[in-house]
């Protein structure tokens, strides 16, 4: 009995003892450990594409910031160019406006020069004419004033005097007469002073006429010849 039970209690030990088999299903061993290796693995590499598409995104926005203020700037630089063309249009335009202006002045002016010289000329011109003409005009009126009044030849001589005058008045030329009036050097010269004024006459005032002045418009062409009162 003894001994049986021994052997009995020996061969549950050594049952206990030995390995049992692996349960259906149940991993071998290590497999849990290559199992977990591989999902880090992958769980790595995954991290590592969303770190590489994240400073790929990154990189793209930094090249397209980097590109648009390359064009921004392509952009500033050519605006900048039409405004300086502009602003140098704009001044040759000025510089030709008043060019053109500056022309048309000097023009302007030219042309007053010349009209003004041109009826200066002229003035001179019948001036001189005139000058020339006025001792014939003179001989006529003495003619006329030493000429007997049935004379044929008074009414010839009358109708050359007057063709001869209207003549003068025509081209501006005027006689004056200044009987009465006081005396003028300007106007006036004095041929002879009257020491016996005739009643009312004041002194400086001219009491006959001798020859009548000419003048055109302002210019005397010969002073009337006069007898002045003392």
């Amino acid at each position: 009995m003894g001994k049986s039970e021994q052997t009995i209690e020996q061969r549950l030990a050594g049952e206990s003892a030995a390995p049992q088999p692996d349960a259906p299903g149940a991993p071998a061993p290590g497999a849990g450990d290559s199992e977990g290796a591989r999902a880090d693995a992958r769980a790595a590499g995954d991290c590592a594409d969303a770190r590489g598409e994240a400073g790929g995104a990154v990189d793209g926005a930094e090249n397209a910031k980097k590109e648009q203020a390359d064009g921004g700037g392509d952009a500033s630089e050519v605006l900048q160019g039409d405004l300086d063309e502009l602003v140098a249009v704009a001044a040759q335009r000025d510089e030709y406006l008043s060019l053109a202006q500056r022309t048309q002045a000097d023009f302007e002016n030219f042309r007053k020069r010349v009209a003004r010289e041109a009826a200066q000329a002229q003035e001179r011109g019948v001036i001189k004419l005139a000058g020339e003409l006025l001792p014939a005009l003179d001989n006529l009126d003495r003619a006329l004033a030493a000429a007997a009044q049935d004379d044929p030849l008074l009414e010839g001589v009358r109708l050359v005097r007057a063709e001869l005058s209207a003549a003068l008045a025509r081209a501006g030329v005027e006689s004056f007469s200044p009987l009465g009036e006081c005396f003028d050097p300007v106007l006036h010269e004095a041929m002879a002073t009257a020491q016996h004024r005739p009643d009312g006459a004041e002194s400086g005032t001219i009491v006959e006429v001798y020859q009548p002045g000419y003048r055109l418009g302002e210019t005397i062409i010969r002073a009337a010849r006069v007898v002045v009162a003392a």
